[in-house]
């Protein structure tokens, strides 16, 4: 995984709205997809169009939280870079699934935790490659 700390010109910053516009049916019912929606917000995907939350009942993917929906897009298309401060703690160790299989940068203006066991992050401020939250934090401090 790649990451950008800061002001990211081509990064897509309004991730709820950018999803509301362009995500695609099918990647609501993808298997991984479901899982991520499942972890994070606690949610079972019926179909496409109805996911049923044990808080809000049932609701459109639109409704997801912003951090399941910028996990989506980061999963999905491919061709863009997130703003992933929309998520929280809880949707890192989805981000670095999500890039074991496939190259990905995403942009951060927060310094989001990553765990305790040992991941590989290519800091792109500085073109530094990190594998612990020690040398994640001494490098991302500069940035954010």
């Amino acid at each position: 995984m790649h990451i950008f700390y800061g002001d990211m010109k081509e990064a897509v910053y309004n991730t709820a709205s950018y999803f509301k516009y362009d995500y695609e049916d099918d990647w609501i019912t993808d298997p991984f997809a479901k899982e991520m929606i499942q972890d994070v917000d606690q949610s079972i995907v019926l179909d496409s169009g109805v996911i049923d939350s044990p808080v809000l009942g049932k609701i459109p993917p639109t409704g997801l939280s912003g951090g399941v929906k910028t996990l989506i897009l980061v999963k999905f298309d491919k061709d863009k870079i997130f703003n992933a401060s929309t998520c929280g703690d809880n949707c890192a160790k989805w981000l670095l699934k999500i890039a074991e299989k496939e190259d990905r940068t995403i942009n951060l203006h927060h310094l989001m935790r990553f765990g305790t066991e040992p991941f590989t992050i290519r800091v792109l401020n500085t073109n530094q490659i990190v594998h612990s939250m020690e040398e994640l934090v001494s490098i991302a401090g500069e940035f954010v």
